[in-house]
């Protein structure tokens, strides 16, 4: 199944998603479904990594292993971040008032399934 394809699967079964993107280690966009547009998806996963590798980079300093996921909360809504490698991260935007939980749970699934094509 196609990049394209499984994120389409994940923006429909998550309730609430407005967009999910795979960006590499440079914030760049290798794929995305959206219900935002392209163009807001992409600086939304741009702006992630550098905030997942600036996280990263201060957990090494600590002494600390990579994160797993990261949960961002604001007042307009949740972004879920869930590394696939350590080059490519798989991003969900949800609207405020989705449930985080279950859009989590979705969210390592579909990063599962990825995993086997990103890291090749």
């Amino acid at each position: 199944m196609s990049f394209k394809a499984v994120l389409n699967q994940l923006l429909q079964e998550v309730p609430g998603s407005l967009g999910v993107i795979i960006v590499d280690w440079e914030g760049e966009a290798v794929d995305q479904a959206t219900h935002l547009g392209e163009y807001d998806i992409k600086i939304l996963g741009a702006h992630q990594g550098i905030i997942l590798t600036l996280l990263r980079g201060a957990l090494k300093r600590m002494g600390s292993d990579c994160p797993e996921e990261v949960v961002i909360r604001t007042q307009q809504g949740t972004t879920l971040i869930q590394p696939l490698t350590e080059d490519y991260l798989l991003i969900l935007q949800l609207r405020q008032g989705a449930l985080v939980a279950r859009a989590a749970q979705k969210l390592r699934r579909c990063a599962e399934h990825l995993y086997d094509d990103i890291a090749l």
